[in-house]
């Protein structure tokens, strides 16, 4: 049996009401989702070249995903067998950007300090020492 797409409005992993945040987060937490829209907001790909962008993944899960994809409107198929993204594709590789910044930043700091200990003093929370 297949999982269904998530969609907001039916109930999710996390929502019993579907809440769009939910779906929205059940549908990107599910394995290559978010690799998949990461890989084509450079441009359309075909199958192959898009499981080789994602590290080789199993056909059958990129296959899959696709699938789920497509059926919640973030990618469409083009002539020709390339998958593309859609403007709500679009719009949530744009939303994604800042966390990617966020992301580059984090490793720069963990680079820097491995423990994680800079800017932390006993006790506090807030990040200030």
């Amino acid at each position: 049996m297949t999982a269904r797409t998530p969609r907001p409005g039916t109930p999710v992993r996390g929502s019993a009401t579907g809440r769009p945040m939910m779906a929205a987060l059940d549908l990107f937490g599910r394995r290559w989702s978010l690799r998949i829209l990461w890989e084509l907001r450079a441009g359309p790909l075909g199958f192959r070249a898009l499981q080789e962008h994602c590290d080789n993944a199993s056909s059958s899960v990129l296959r899959q995903r696709l699938l789920e994809l497509l059926d919640a409107a973030l990618v469409a198929q083009e002539p020709g067998s390339r998958y593309a993204l859609t403007p709500l594709g679009l719009r949530a590789c744009e939303a994604l950007l800042p966390l990617a910044d966020w992301a580059e930043h984090w490793a720069a700091a963990l680079e820097e300090d491995p423990e994680g200990t800079d800017g932390r003093a006993e006790g506090r929370t807030d990040g200030r020492a």
